[in-house]
């Protein structure tokens, strides 16, 4: 498997493993009898600051993931796939860096860690997709 398949692998397998945390939270909370499984807001923030801080960090994954599928998967198909190989674990690994500090802190100077490796992510992306169209 190249790096770039790997990389659009990895990252649904973090926003599943996101999914899953969120699931197996909830049912912590519903067979403990804390809440009713009907109880729960989609942005979990009646359970408390790491439930709305997990969702929130999911929610950005499912948001992104469309788009690092479309410009990792037209790389291959335009046969940059080198450049691609390249910089696709890169941008795994700030995904997955941005959502552990999402998850584990708001403050001001994780706000600006975490948008440090969304930047990453975005300056990569553009970079594979500009050379896939030809720039």
């Amino acid at each position: 498997m190249t790096p770039t398949l790997m990389a659009i692998l990895g990252f649904a397998m973090w926003t599943l493993l996101l999914s899953v945390t969120i699931a197996m939270t909830r049912t912590v909370l519903v067979m403990r009898g804390r809440k009713a499984a009907n109880e729960f807001s989609p942005t979990g923030e009646d359970v408390g600051g790491f439930s709305r801080r997990l969702a929130r960090a999911h929610a950005n994954c499912y948001e992104n993931l469309p788009i690092v599928i479309g410009v990792l998967l037209v790389a291959i198909l335009a046969g940059n796939s080198a450049m691609a190989d390249r910089y696709a674990l890169w941008i795994l690994y700030a995904r997955i860096f941005q959502s552990a500090v999402h998850m584990a802190s708001t403050s001001i100077p994780a706000v600006y860690l975490r948008f440090m490796f969304y930047g990453a992510q975005i300056v990569l992306l553009t970079l594979i997709a500009v050379k896939s169209f030809g720039g």
